[in-house]
């Protein structure tokens, strides 16, 4: 049982390198079996990009509220400002000590699902900041290419084809988020978090931190693992939605993040979900007699609707979702 989080170098995998790939391969699997959780290094996504992203994301959330308001969150397609307690990701729990902002895959107007109302299909709603949009999208196509070569070690592991996943995640409903903690000067309410205990929903979460800490991992045994800063690597973990997928092999680890004391606290999410209409379905190989498949076939956009909506149900966002259609 792993006591830590593992940094792993993927650099082989973005080389194209066989044997070096599958021993990255193998220690991917490994975390992904047991803590749920790894660091990635060696990777193709570029420090300078990175750091520009901060940057905007600083500049989103130093403007007035009413500026933020106004690209506010609207749940049928994930996008938009979610506002100081607006989200409560332990249902049971007070609400989050955090601000975000979602950003989705970019379509064009004419997109037939968009001009259909697709749910989790919308158009991003960008704030008037100069160059934000270019900087976010060139972020968000980064880590979707980052995410889908971390597919193609699963389907290494998993004995699938290194293509398996590939006509899955090619137009996913993928989130970019910003995040902001404020530093925790006030007094908060019992059990509240910057953060409440959770799990992610989708396949595969790439986190980036400021170097503020606050990343908390539940290991297998119950305790609480604080998450290190680890310059220019992705913290990343698997999601409900790959869990599901490989009948509980691989593991969608609970996480909170404890808001920082007299500091604030910037941090950058993508989280890869499936394409809409992909099936959520055990994978082959993944279940037998003695391991039977634990969950029913799902649809992506269903399976995700499902986790999303008791999220936002205290804040009052999450009403829109019922105009969203899944057809």
């Amino acid at each position: 049982m792993l006591s830590e989080i593992p940094v792993i170098d993927v650099s082989a995998l973005v080389a194209g390198d066989p044997h070096g790939a599958a021993a990255a391969a193998a220690e991917i699997a490994a975390a992904c079996r047991d803590i749920g959780f790894f660091y990635v290094v060696g990777h193709p996504v570029q420090p300078s990009l990175m750091s520009r992203a901060f940057a905007a994301s600083a500049v989103f959330f130093d403007q007035p509220d009413a500026a933020k308001r106004s690209v506010l969150y609207t749940a049928a397609g994930n996008r938009g400002y979610v506002p100081m307690r607006g989200e409560a990701l332990d249902p049971g729990r007070p609400a989050d000590l955090k601000e975000a902002f979602n950003i989705g895959l970019e379509l064009p107007p004419d997109d037939p699902e968009l001009v259909a109302g697709r749910m989790f299909r919308a158009s991003n709603r960008w704030p008037g900041l100069a160059g934000f949009r270019d900087t976010m999208l060139a972020y968000f196509d980064a880590c979707h290419g980052l995410g889908r070569m971390l597919h193609r070690a699963f389907a290494l592991d998993l004995g699938l084809a290194p293509g398996f996943f590939e006509n899955k995640l090619d137009r996913p409903m993928a989130v970019l988020r910003l995040l902001h903690y404020p530093p925790a000067t006030a007094p908060v309410e019992a059990g509240q978090l910057g953060a409440g205990e959770h799990t992610d929903y989708g396949c595969v979460t790439l986190l980036t931190t400021d170097g503020v800490g606050g990343l908390e991992v539940r290991t297998r045994a119950g305790e609480w693992l604080k998450a290190p800063h680890v310059p220019g690597a992705f913290v990343c973990n698997i999601g409900d939605c790959l869990m599901r997928r490989t009948n509980d092999i691989y593991a969608s680890t609970p996480h909170r993040v404890v808001s920082p004391s007299g500091r604030e606290r910037y941090s950058i999410a993508f989280f890869l979900d499936p394409n809409p209409h992909a099936e959520i379905a055990c994978l082959p190989g993944c279940a037998n007699k003695e391991r039977p498949p634990r969950y029913a076939p799902i649809r992506g956009d269903a399976f995700l609707a499902s986790r999303l909506s008791p999220t936002y149900e205290k804040s009052g966002l999450s009403s829109t979702s019922k105009t969203a259609r899944a057809g």
